[in-house]
């Protein structure tokens, strides 16, 4: 048996209707015999809070072996794993085709709906109230005033009672809602396509992704602007939620329906013609790489997932088998740009940071280490503090260099980055946090 390999990570699709995935027994013998892997490798201490929590847990046995820790104890381990899928991906080098076969994120999921299917813990009623994106996005846009400057940070009224009620730490930013998701903005109006344009001619459905239709239309009407500039015919398109809030309480039955549902609607863009763009990289995640592993017999789910690109993705392909549109003009003080750990797991390559370098004459600083918001999680009393700690690299990196623009391709994590870097010691640098990469790219096409 080798130890580690240059191999590239395989991952198995997950038998989630196997009694066994949830059988207690044989879920806690599979921790054990990872966990005791882990233990005696630890190349993953610094990616995120699980690691510390398993290592001390071991440390302080008697015996400073896995075997006095009791099963009980494994909980805090599991509730700190925020999917990222880092130490899958870049640190574990026993992960397939080794013979450990080791994949730690979807074991903490496996565990995650071991304790859903049983009732024995997992998310309470409120957090599990606030992973309804599309419902709450749309009540909400109803009274988007209201809702923003009720969860504005500061409000010392409505705060603490959202604290108390749903477990929100009353320090974390939180997303604001706009009265016009990003689906009815685009109903009433289309960008021009240019007709001039290399790459005129092709056809993109862009999945709007709950963030972006209720959350930040901007993101959306920036890669709208930029396809546009570059001959791209857009639709927007929005069934539902990828699933991805409901796959980090380990609800797997409910991602595999919204993955019906939505492969089955871009099932006919795709027949159409068009390309698929995800908007968000979590969502581009789900559609090219979870969902086929929830569902691997599923042939819409594998077609969706072959014609799937995340937005950074796409406009790279463009520019390399076409070309993009010229009239770009320089960013001044350049970007720093973060890779968000939802795009790194897709495996593409650095496409922000490849996409922002055909910009002419811009400075691209790249940031390649986790922010620690971790979707939901980052934001969750007894999470915050956590997250501030496990992203302060990132921060750090951000803060010292010396760019006049931020850009994450998640935008959650972009937001958890600026409140880490205003925690840092000295004198804060000026620096503009933009909510995606394509924003920068439309401002430099003088689209925004």
């Amino acid at each position: 048996m080798r130890e580690g390999s240059l191999e590239a990570p395989v991952r198995h699709p997950l038998d989630w209707n196997d009694p066994d995935f949830t059988d207690p027994e044989k879920l806690d013998a599979e921790l054990r015999r990872v966990f005791d892997i882990c233990h005696g490798c630890r190349r993953c201490f610094n990616l995120c809070d699980s690691f510390p929590r398993l290592f001390d847990l071991v440390d302080a046995s008697p015996t400073g072996e896995l075997d006095e820790v009791k099963s009980a104890d494994f909980k805090p381990v599991v509730d700190a794993c925020t999917l990222c899928d880092m130490c899958f991906l870049t640190k574990c080098p026993y992960v397939p085709p080794h013979a450990f076969n080791l994949d730690f994120p979807h074991l903490m999921l496996r565990y995650r709906m071991a304790e859903r299917k049983a009732g024995t813990g997992g998310p309470g009623f409120a957090a599990r109230q606030l992973t309804e994106t599309d419902r709450n996005g749309r009540l909400a846009g109803m009274v988007a005033p209201i809702a923003n400057w009720a969860s504005k940070t500061g409000n010392g009224l409505t705060r603490p009672l959202l604290e108390k009620a749903a477990g929100v730490d009353r320090e974390a930013e939180l997303p604001q809602f706009h009265g016009r998701s990003f689906v009815a903005r685009a109903r009433a109006a289309a960008p021009e396509v240019d007709r001039t344009a290399p790459a005129f001619g092709r056809k993109a459905a862009l999945y709007a992704t709950c963030f972006v239709n209720y959350n930040n239309p901007a993101i959306g009407e920036a890669a709208r602007a930029v396809l546009a500039r570059n001959g791209v015919a857009t639709e927007v398109v929005y069934p539902a939620c990828c699933g991805m809030p409901q796959l980090e309480h380990g609800d797997i039955a409910r991602v595999a329906r919204s993955a019906r549902t939505v492969a089955a609607e871009l099932g006919r863009w795709i027949d159409q013609g068009h390309d698929i763009v995800a908007l968000t990289p979590s969502c581009a995640l789900m559609l090219k790489f979870e969902w086929p592993l929830i569902l691997p017999d599923d042939p819409a789910v594998r077609r969706l997932a072959d014609a799937t690109f995340d937005l950074s993705e796409y406009v790279v392909d463009i520019a390399r088998k076409e070309g993009l549109a010229p009239g770009m003009q320089t960013l001044p003080g350049g970007v720093a740009v973060h890779l968000a750990c939802h795009a790194r797991a897709q495996n593409m390559g650095a496409k922000a940071a490849e996409m922002l370098r055909l910009v002419p004459g811009t400075a691209v600083s790249v940031i390649e280490r986790c922010s620690g918001h971790g979707g939901s999680w980052g934001v969750m009393k007894g999470n915050f503090e956590t997250a501030l700690k496990v992203g302060k690299p990132a921060a750090r990196q951000a803060a010292k260099s010396g760019k006049a623009f931020l850009a994450s391709e998640c935008p959650l994590a972009g937001v958890h980055l600026k409140q880490g870097i205003e925690r840092l010691e000295g004198e804060q640098p000026e620096i503009e946090l933009v909510p995606h990469p394509i924003v920068l790219m439309a401002r430099a096409y003088g689209l925004a």
